[in-house]
């Protein structure tokens, strides 16, 4: 049995903690096991700190034993980030140049991680400067598809899904400011949240300026699991206040019920480029939730294709501003030439042009709450195509890249928005895992987990995976 421990679920683990059946140590334990038997094939974790993880295990049992408060992943193993402060760690965002950047303190989200329980076992990796469909970088190598090795894991947070995805960890922290932690859900075959911006606290304590504007409204922290429940657990852990994020809102994390049935909006192709398979699991979602009592239509989204653009005019041209120029000096050949294509592909604009744009997100962003009066949830594509093959990270021109930013569309187009929305898998085809991206109005990241709750329970899980 101690072997297989770490196929539990994060709430099916914690909850056998607290009766005593298992120590936080026996749990741990399991997923360094796990971790030695298959990261080898895999490069997801590109840090492991096993002494320290069952030390804190040990602290984790004697705080039960001793009838203290536990939080919501108390003694669970989870992975952090290597773009996120973790105290004595380097911060690296996969850059070969930034190794020696050794965190003095805890960021926000992994200060939270902690306060919540949770056993840091290990460092997950990204792209350089996390700016990539691929993760692969000049420092520690590339992270392979536990799927399919010929395909991406996603980008950026795409050693996190992967992490998870082959059970070495319980929960997984990653961020997303156009697709960062959605994408590799869904090329993993997890549920990753994409939060409201001010839901989770972010702050990072780098030499570098203040985050550009685009970062301060679109980025996000969120939680990777391998069901809905455990990233809802991982929301709550990470959603606690911190000072140093001066966005933060405090919001609560359950929103009044909706009146029922509650309307949901499907859209399988809302650009018109969608695969097949990509369409048919977006309407097996919405067959899920209206089994499960939903008032279900097939509509068109409003002005989606113009929140897709405004992500494209106002990302790729505030980046020439700050991260331009250290990604030019420190960035591998990879992730320049994946910052090339988005410039080719965005409009060039100056300063009144990039004013211009941000005036106008707020009619995009009036548009869609209307719209969400009506329809409160939406179901829409996460991807437009099944994950890339790996090669293209090294061979792609000007056209594959600019298909493969059209195939993201779906996700740049709601980070731009700031809604919340849940990737999570529907199913398995010839070309890799496939899911679904449920999105609902700010600060209802409730509504969108209770949706993915009941399209889970009809299409059930993938997870976990031996490596191919």
């Amino acid at each position: 049995m101690a072997q297989q421990l770490w196929r539990l679920t994060a709430f099916e683990a914690r909850t056998a903690i607290l009766n005593g059946s298992l120590s936080s140590k026996e749990v741990v334990q399991a997923a360094l096991d796990r971790i030695a038997e298959v990261n080898p094939a895999v490069n997801a974790l590109v840090e492991v700190d096993g002494e320290h993880a069952l030390a804190a295990a040990d602290r984790a049992d004697s705080a039960l034993r001793r009838g203290r408060a536990l939080g919501v992943l108390h003694g669970l193993p989870v992975a952090t980030k290597v773009n996120s402060d973790q105290a004595g760690h380097p911060t690296t965002d996969g850059v070969v140049e930034f190794r020696d950047h050794v965190a003095a303190e805890d960021s926000p989200v992994v200060a939270n991680l902690r306060k919540a329980g949770a056993v840091i076992v290990g460092r997950t990796n990204t792209p350089a400067f996390s700016h990539n469909w691929f993760t692969d970088n000049d420092l520690y190598g590339a992270t392979v598809n536990p799927w399919n090795r010929q395909l991406t894991p996603g980008g950026s947070s795409g050693g996190a899904a992967a992490a998870i995805a082959t059970g070495m960890c319980a929960l997984a922290q990653g961020n997303d400011l156009g697709g960062s932690v959605r994408f590799p859900a869904f090329a993993c075959g997890i549920v990753g949240l994409r939060p409201t911006v001010g839901r989770i606290p972010s702050h990072l304590s780098k030499p570098e300026p203040l985050p550009p504007i685009t970062s301060q409204l679109m980025a996000v922290q969120g939680p990777l699991a391998r069901t809905v429940a455990d990233v809802r657990a991982g929301l709550e852990a990470m959603a606690a206040n911190d000072s140093r994020d001066a966005l933060w809102v405090p919001a609560p994390l359950e929103a009044p019920l909706l009146p029922t049935p509650v309307r949901a909006a499907v859209c399988p192709d809302p650009f018109g480029d969608a695969k097949p398979e990509i369409k048919d699991a977006v309407t097996a979602a919405g067959t899920c939730l209206a089994d499960a009592g939903y008032q279900v239509d097939e509509v068109n989204l409003p002005r989606i294709r113009e929140a897709a653009d405004l992500w494209h005019r106002l990302v790729p041209n505030v980046d020439r501003f700050g991260l331009e120029e250290q990604l030019r000096r420190f960035g591998d050949e990879r992730a320049r030439r994946n910052y090339d294509a988005h410039f080719r592909y965005a409009p060039q604009l100056d300063a009144e042009g990039i004013l211009r744009a941000l005036q106008y997100r707020i009619s995009l962003i009036r548009a869609w709450q209307l719209f969400l009066d009506v329809y409160p949830l939406v179901i829409l594509p996460v991807s437009h195509e099944p994950p890339f093959p790996i090669a293209v990270n090294q061979t792609a021109d000007t056209v594959m890249q600019h298909r493969m930013i059209d195939s993201q569309r779906s996700l740049v187009a709601t980070a731009a928005l700031g809604f919340p929305s849940v990737a999570l898998p529907t199913g398995l085809t010839p070309h890799g895992p496939v899911g679904v991206q449920v999105l609902s109005r700010r600060f209802h990241e409730d509504v969108c987990l209770r949706a993915a709750e009941a399209i889970e329970a009809r299409v059930g899980s993938l997870t976990p995976v031996d490596p191919a």
